[in-house]
């Protein structure tokens, strides 16, 4: 049974320490929240298989599913409603066959080939913020100045909204991926703020459609009816979101985490060729989204890891419990750069993987190297117990990063 979840973590590069006891005592265990008892997924392979099984719903409106259960207090009418009309689009929380319609309408926009033509354009933005860093002086802090910026600029880019507008994106997300102990009121409230201006923004590429994703989606899937304009916000809130947040906190943990393992990054430096891999490993390594994501509900009576799972009883999915697994990454909490291993579930696994995990990689690996190379002398100011961590967030990462050269 585990206590007090969710688990907090305690060290920058590693998961919540009871984790490993967890792991070890079944693949499945029982977890007491204010409203009510959920499963959580300790090991790998049950992983993979509660994030593919057609029997298990992602859907939040599902009788049973455990986001409910981390409140005592249920939603109201008013609050359903609202929630509602906010996921409508947000193809994440739904289940096949809906969920398959909306993500086919964007996988054009993340599959590898459209991911390799915007690598100049990443290239370029990657380029300009360590200029504007090298002409600043000698010091920054590398989330704000870098972490944050990179796939913020490229999102905003890929689906047409001003980047002048990203302090505004970046205030409300932080309310919303905040603590985890946070008022789920609050947290809808600053989400709230974002549709509503998106919601203005799909307004008006209505009526003047740009070359950019939302233009697109506008003259191709809402003028002929297959996407609502609610659809449309929450699909470009969805994208929003996703396509900034995670990866910006990759970059400064990764940073910190290269440069805390000084021999493994001259290797990198000495074979450009190793940074694809060396960014599998970093986003195994740290599994960054751990359960925020991986919330399910089981629509059928059945068995998991040797556990019987009741229909409507709750799942969280310890992603990053299942990328520390032993049985299926060797010496799994050892940082290894040239382990390669894809089979990590930080982007999830089956019909709901990311759709952006392209552009991610693409982000990072353009990030990691770029910065290394036109900054050897980067170095973190202060010890590691003096950053401040996101020890309490939903997602975890760095605040702040003081970097100097």
């Amino acid at each position: 049974m585990a206590q007090g979840f969710p688990l907090p973590r305690n060290c920058p590069f590693a998961p919540p320490p009871e984790y490993e006891r967890l792991r070890e005592e079944a693949p499945l265990v029982g977890a007491e929240l204010p409203g009510g008892r959920v499963w959580l997924v300790t090991r790998h392979a049950e992983a993979q298989q509660v994030l593919s099984d057609p029997r298990i719903s992602t859907d939040p409106a599902t009788p049973g599913h455990p986001m409910s259960a981390l409140s005592a207090k249920p939603p109201s009418a008013e609050e359903r409603e609202a929630g509602a009309r906010f996921r409508a689009g947000q193809f994440i929380d739904m289940d096949p066959p809906e969920h398959d319609v909306h993500r086919r309408m964007l996988i054009p926009e993340f599959s590898v080939r459209r991911v390799r033509e915007m690598r100049p354009d990443i290239q370029h933005v990657t380029d300009r913020l360590i200029d504007d860093m090298l002409e600043q002086g000698s010091s920054a802090d590398l989330v704000e100045a870098f972490g944050l910026a990179v796939p913020s600029m490229v999102i905003c880019r890929l689906l047409g909204v001003p980047y002048s507008e990203h302090d505004f994106f970046q205030s409300r997300t932080r309310r919303m991926v905040g603590a985890a102990g946070r008022s789920q009121r609050d947290a809808m409230a600053a989400a709230m703020e974002i549709w509503d201006y998106l919601d203005g923004l799909v307004t008006e590429a209505g009526r003047n459609p740009g070359d950019d994703l939302i233009g697109r989606l506008v003259t191709t899937r809402q003028a002929t009816g297959e996407l609502s304009h609610d659809a449309l916000v929450g699909m470009t809130f969805l994208l929003l979101l996703a396509g900034h947040e995670t990866t910006a906190n990759m970059i400064s943990l990764g940073v910190l985490t290269l440069l805390r393992h000084p021999a493994r990054l001259a290797e990198l430096r000495a074979a450009p060729d190793g940074w694809a891999p060396a960014v599998e490993e970093l986003l195994r390594y740290h599994s960054i989204v751990d359960w925020v994501a991986f919330d399910r509900v089981a629509t059928e009576d059945m068995e998991i890891g040797g556990q019987n799972v009741r229909r409507g009883e709750g799942i969280f999915v310890l992603g990053a419990s299942a990328n520390r697994d032993p049985r299926a990454f060797e010496r799994p909490d050892e940082l290894d750069l040239r382990r390669g291993a894809r089979n990590h579930v930080a982007f999830g696994y089956g019909v709901h993987q990311c759709l952006g995990q392209n552009l991610a990689r693409a982000e990072l690996e353009i990030a990691y190297r770029t910065l290394f190379e036109r900054i050897p002398g980067l170095r973190v100011v202060g010890d590691d117990d003096e950053l401040p961590f996101k020890y309490d967030g939903v997602i975890f990462g760095l605040h702040a990063l003081p970097v100097a050269w």
